[in-house]
């Protein structure tokens, strides 16, 4: 008989997609992955436009989360809230502490559009994979939001002072800022106390990914972080 589901706060939680088994979107662990819906940004490349409205209909029920863990109890070790910008939702707590009471790792996957609600998660979270869309000065052109790079970098800096594990993440587009701009930006997280950081190359329609690390390859900048992982 599936698992049944008491009303909670977590309910609320407008669920855009589910991942029922991810390797790579929480590291070291096996996770399922909760897709969240709405995002206040409008970054010209995401590639989860379709969970940008807040005010969509939710295609999933938090109660179908909640039955698929009960069934992957012993299988997985995590569980990673994903977007859209799961902060943006207020029932997020309640269901970050759900998945721990049934057993499973916390992860988020964050924007850093709201440090305070940020600063409230991090003691029911193991991991969080900060997503900084580029160099300051080139933030309000990437997310066509004024300001919010000073709220991504705020995040960062309580992501920091928490201890709680973490990664940036930065997707780069080179029409919005060139590759010298982008070591710049890895010198700028490593100057931060950034260790470990991902960067992927957006590909375009018709684009061919490359196994090599691009400008990274020769900037010098590797031996600055535990961890550099380029995808390109």
């Amino acid at each position: 008989m599936p698992a049944r589901t008491s009303h909670t706060a977590a309910q609320a939680l407008r669920v855009g997609g589910i991942t029922p088994l991810t390797t790579i979107d929480f590291p070291g662990r096996l996770a399922a992955v909760v897709f969240c819906q709405g995002c206040p940004w409008r970054c010209g490349y995401c590639h989860n436009a379709g969970l940008l409205d807040a005010a969509a209909p939710a295609p999933h029920r938090w109660s179908e989360v909640e039955q698929l863990l009960h069934t992957r109890r012993g299988l997985l070790d995590g569980v990673v809230f994903s977007g859209g910008e799961p902060t943006l939702q207020a029932a997020l707590p309640d269901a970050l502490a759900r998945v721990r009471a049934l057993g499973f790792a916390t992860g988020l996957h964050t924007a850093g559009m709201y440090p305070e609600r940020l600063q409230a998660l991090l003691p029911l979270l193991d991991w969080v994979g900060l997503d900084i869309k580029g160099p300051p000065a080139h933030y309000d052109a990437i997310t066509r939001t004024p300001g919010s790079g000073d709220r991504a970098w705020e995040s960062l800096r309580c992501v920091q002072a928490s201890g709680v594990d973490y990664e940036c993440r930065t997707t780069w587009n080179p029409t919005l800022f060139p590759p010298a701009d982008l070591v710049g930006l890895a010198h700028t997280l490593a100057d931060a106390g950034v260790t470990h950081w991902v960067v992927q190359r957006c590909l375009a329609a018709g684009d061919v990914p490359s196994t090599s690390p691009g400008p990274l390859q020769f900037s010098g900048v590797e031996e600055r972080f535990k961890s550099l992982t380029w995808r390109g």
